[in-house]
């Protein structure tokens, strides 16, 4: 038994024929080469396995999750504010999950000279049925390039039905004024489509909500549009304007809204106190059920086989979640980061994990030294990182996936 309790299982024990819980620890562990088993919490079991890749022998953790079973659940855990990171543990130990890996690639720096990075990640994000930003326009998103016909939109999520899906969240949002009905291009997200219009509320945070007009629609490191304002809305009525974004925090209640080229033009026939509504709402593609959870990732493997165009190789540090079972069971991994060691794989190596592991679908996390994953054993009060990570430390992160166990 390790420390708080959780049994481990290692295969040459299985081989000599387990009965019981461990065994069915085992069972439920997938297909991958697993050398160490626990059954972390009710529902949900944690393994450790070796493959080897293009690039040599790679370590892996993955958390497998009953999402059958009505008391285990996963949720989006974040730092409070959409602009802000916070290691994993962190993010795990303050919502009390039993295991987490870290989420979507994020603004970790920049390319404009005095522009602060926001730490907000680049796709949507949907926490405990909330929609919290929507996604950065595809040229301006952090992280390796998407595979052919990938989006800042997609994501992996879970319904309120308890299952597991990919799909597309799409901002769906409108300023309503007396001159009429204007369209929203952002929603909480540190980057504007050009000619757009922004809403910030107070989710977004206190850091400077300059970085949303830099950049342009084919390029992030595109300059910082300076025909730009900002208006602030609270009771159906504007209180506040100004000609540039500003920063701080934004009182609950009001929404700032930022315009840059043709969307600074709309807001400057805005005056204190004319009326204006403001209303933004996440709007899925392929899934009529409301999301309990969802997190910004772009696909690698659907039905069962990898996505065409996936990068065979360049071999890094990765973090992937996927599912199998319609959905009912859900797979997250974690590399080692002891390059020297751990040299990790490919993205299409990681496809062919998840789909090892048990996933139909899954998608790809952010990596490198981002790549966290962390369990807490029943009666510990803090998370214990299970991976090594490529930094001399925790890299602290814009989101995670968090899962729960009412047994735990």
């Amino acid at each position: 038994m390790r420390a708080g309790g959780a049994a481990v299982v290692t295969f040459a024990a299985l081989a000599g024929g387990l009965a019981g819980a461990s065994a069915a620890v085992a069972r439920d562990a997938g297909g991958l080469p697993y050398s160490q088993v626990e059954q972390v919490a009710r529902g949900v079991t944690y393994g450790q396995f070796s493959v080897d890749g293009g690039k040599g022998a790679v370590t892996g953790y993955m958390l497998t999750v009953d999402l059958s079973d009505p008391r285990v659940r996963v949720d989006l855990l974040t730092p409070g504010a959409v602009a802000d990171r916070a290691p994993v543990s962190q993010l795990a130990d303050s919502a009390r999950a039993v295991g987490a890996v870290n989420g979507d690639f994020f603004n970790i720096s920049e390319e404009h000279a005095g522009v602060t990075p926001t730490g907000s990640s680049d796709g949507p994000e949907i926490a405990s049925g909330r929609a919290l930003k929507a996604a950065v326009p595809d040229a301006q998103r952090f992280g390796p390039a998407m595979p052919p016909g990938g989006t800042t939109r997609d994501v992996l999520g879970v319904g309120v039905d308890r299952r597991a899906r990919l799909d597309r969240l799409t901002l769906a949002g409108s300023l309503r004024t007396r001159q009429g009905s204007h369209p929203l291009g952002g929603f909480n997200q540190y980057a504007l489509p050009e000619g757009g219009i922004g809403a910030y509320t107070a989710g977004w945070g206190t850091v400077s909500r300059e970085r949303a007009v830099c950049g342009s629609d084919t390029s992030r490191a595109a300059a910082c549009s300076t025909d730009t304002y900002e208006v602030t809305v609270r009771g159906g009525r504007v209180t506040a304007v100004a000609d540039t974004p500003g920063q701080g925090a934004i009182a609950p209640g009001s929404t700032v809204l930022v315009g840059r080229e043709a969307g600074a033009d709309t807001l400057r026939t805005l005056h204190v106190g004319d009326r204006a509504d403001v209303g933004e709402r996440l709007v899925p593609t392929a899934s009529h059920v409301p999301y309990a959870f969802a997190v910004g990732g772009f696909p690698v493997l659907r039905d069962g086989a990898p996505l065409p165009g996936l990068d065979a190789k360049t071999a890094a540090v990765r973090t992937a979640a996927g599912f199998g079972d319609h959905g009912r069971t859900l797979y997250l991994l974690a590399l080692d980061g002891t390059a020297a060691a751990d040299p990790g794989l490919t993205v299409a190596e990681v496809a062919d994990v998840m789909r090892q592991a048990g996933a139909d679908d899954a998608v790809n996390l952010d990596g490198g030294g981002s790549t966290t994953l962390v369990t807490r054993a029943a009666g510990d009060p803090a998370a214990t990182v299970r991976n090594h990570p490529s930094g001399v430390a925790e890299r602290p992160v814009a989101n995670a996936v968090g899962v729960f166990s009412a047994g735990h």
